[in-house]
């Protein structure tokens, strides 16, 4: 009998997904509303096509629990600091429970102040980070968004690493269509990406990374063994990180990404950082008309030849997932059924 190919495929419903990969968090380690959290987030990253943030994330997650880097029973800690603040110590667990946590207070705070800002430290991001702000969207907010991770990006005109890859995420409503959200590393690529190439054993395109004498390479495999990547836009997207830096560290009380040490855990790939989300209620400066004004920007970006919004492929992937189920590889969904025990 021949070998089955390693591109075979399966299709999966996504409440199916979330509730396989709820059991593989709960089986190692977490609490029943962290597995549910950190599963809706990884289950929505590979439904709409975002596969460096979907399933491939799993084996990580679990060997991290394992090696007792992350608490995975921690019950966030919220505080109430101010009319427009709220700040979470996440107990050296996940940052989405610690959202999950703040949000209800978070959105009262940004429909009677106009803005709030919530500030998460001693928490562990390892995930998409559009699934953290586009639900404002739904309820008619402006979100932006910025976590650090760890030192893996060089700063332009440096000669070592010292930033995360840092990634920021935005949404907005649109009237009549789907919010307008993105989610991007300051990086030139995200981790993800990298190890996703290294393991199909795929060149990258120029500009993306170094070796580790800083030589530039398009080889996956020498950025992941001691080189690094490049910020995008040379000291444009430097200069972007490092806002991140001070916005998810230094603003919120989280390391900076090369302030935690996780020798002594091996297995571990959770950085232990912080991250900040400004929520906007728009009906306080425009009324109604902020959706309405987005819709005239869409359309106007089209007319002029745009092909394709940010964002948009993942809600075309996502209404394919519905009508298909979600896409996994026979290999990764028996990987996953393997984890869950």
């Amino acid at each position: 009998m021949s070998a089955r190919p390693d591109t075979a495929v399966a299709q999966i419903a996504f409440a199916d997904l979330q509730a396989l990969l709820q059991r593989i968090f709960v089986c190692h380690g977490c609490s029943a509303a962290v597995a549910q959290a950190l599963a809706f987030n990884c289950a929505s990253a590979q439904r709409d096509g975002a596969h460096s943030h979907g399933v491939f994330r799993i084996p990580g997650y679990v060997s991290t629990l394992a090696s007792g880097w992350v608490n995975g029973q921690a019950l966030p800690e919220v505080e109430d600091v101010a009319s427009g603040y709220v700040r979470v110590d996440a107990q050296g667990g996940f940052a989405q429970p610690a959202l999950a946590a703040a949000r209800e207070l978070l959105v009262e705070k940004a429909r009677s102040a106009g803005i709030a800002v919530l500030a998460i430290h001693n928490s562990h991001h390892f995930a998409a980070l559009w699934p953290d702000v586009e639900p404002f969207a739904d309820e008619g907010l402006v979100a932006l968004s910025v976590v650090n991770s760890m030192t893996c990006v060089v700063p332009h005109g440096a000669q070592q690493p010292l930033f995360g890859t840092n990634p920021i995420a935005f949404a907005a409503p649109c009237a009549g269509s789907d919010p307008i959200v993105f989610d991007m590393a300051t990086s030139a690529m995200a981790h993800g990406d990298v190890q996703i190439a290294a393991r199909k054993g795929e060149l990258l395109p120029e500009g993306m990374g170094v070796d580790n004498k800083g030589e530039p390479t398009r080889d996956p495999q020498a950025i992941l063994d001691g080189g690094a990547l490049l910020p995008f836009g040379g000291h444009k997207g430097s200069a972007l990180s490092m806002m991140v830096e001070l916005l998810a560290a230094a603003l919120t009380g989280g390391n900076f990404s090369f302030e935690f040490d996780w020798s002594q855990h091996p297995g571990a790939k959770t950085p232990w950082t912080g991250q900040l989300i400004i929520v906007i209620d728009p009906a306080k400066s425009v009324g109604n008309r902020f959706a309405e004004r987005s819709r005239d920007l869409v359309r106007q970006m089209q007319a002029v030849g745009l092909q394709r919004m940010p964002g948009e492929r993942r809600f075309r992937e996502r209404e394919q997932s519905a009508k298909e189920g979600v896409t996994l590889t026979v290999a990764e969904l028996e990987q996953l059924q393997g984890l869950a025990g």
